[in-house]
């Protein structure tokens, strides 16, 4: 069972939505993922050009304790090559080509590390970090977010596993932690405890600030008037429908994570 934190340990008032911004975050999905090679230095830096302020990227531990930026726990979806990221060293994986199946254009791109995609960050953006690796990971997650000389409110920290994300919060107490969940059906909440009452208690008990859920229609908007009437901000991924994003920003969502951000931002600012 998690270790509980009381409230006076930690409190989500110390990251009131407030504190980073008035208008929700569209947030770039792994880059601009859907123009350049998600979760590389391309990607990222595109998302930045294009004026986009929040940026997500996954982020795992090599065998010599860098933190590589990919989502998979191999290289072969984003380079052709077979390599375990848990069992290879960063410089072996920094020889792949992480750009040519998205294009001829991107030949030549890398897997970066952390605190590569962390130095791009510009004095108005945010970078959402999704740990997909265990605890191993987070010795060298503080050390690298506290050398980017970023701003607390410019990181935030996000993860499925919760015991990694309690864990995060106890070492990282200055940024802010969103839980990863999908969101599911009416049947399976009843059993699990998915309802919003339940994962609010969750949240309060284990010292984490939100969550970022998955997009499908059993994210209602019943769902977030109870995480916002909580105080606890709520983001939604993956969402490329501009008439979806619409909808849950009109339920009040704090921010929608897409694959095409700059689109995104173009879309909802003609349909107001």
């Amino acid at each position: 069972m998690p270790q509980q934190f009381t409230h006076d340990q930690f409190t989500h008032d110390q990251f009131t939505h407030d504190q980073f911004t008035h208008d929700p975050l569209i947030i770039a999905h792994r880059g601009e993922s859907h123009d350049a090679p998600e979760n590389t230095l391309a990607s990222v830096k595109l998302a930045w050009e294009r004026g986009v302020t929040a940026v997500e990227v996954d982020v795992r531990a090599t065998a010599d304790n860098h933190i590589a930026v990919i989502h998979d726990n191999n290289t072969f979806r984003t380079t052709g090559q077979k390599r375990i990221i848990s069992y290879s060293i960063m410089a072996d994986l920094k020889r792949l080509d992480a750009g040519s199946w998205k294009g001829r254009e991107w030949a030549g791109q890398k897997i970066p590390e952390l605190s590569e995609v962390l130095a791009t960050v510009p004095a108005t953006g945010k970078l959402l970090v999704e740990i997909k690796s265990g605890p191993r990971i987070l010795d060298q997650l503080h050390q690298v977010t506290e050398a980017s000389g970023l701003l607390n409110n410019q990181i935030e920290i996000i993860a499925n596993d919760l015991d990694t994300l309690i864990e995060a919060r106890r070492r990282m107490t200055q940024y802010r932690m969103l839980w990863v969940i999908e969101t599911l059906p009416a049947w399976r909440r009843l059993l699990t405890g998915m309802r919003p009452k339940a994962v609010i208690v969750m949240l309060g008990n284990y010292g984490i600030d939100g969550i970022t859920i998955g997009d499908n229609k059993h994210l209602t908007r019943n769902f977030v008037h109870h995480l916002k009437a909580a105080g606890r901000p709520i983001y939604a991924w993956t969402v490329n429908d501009p008439v979806r994003a619409a909808k849950l920003l009109e339920f009040g969502i704090d921010g929608i994570t897409t694959d095409r951000a700059a689109w995104m931002k173009q879309m909802l600012s003609k349909s107001r």
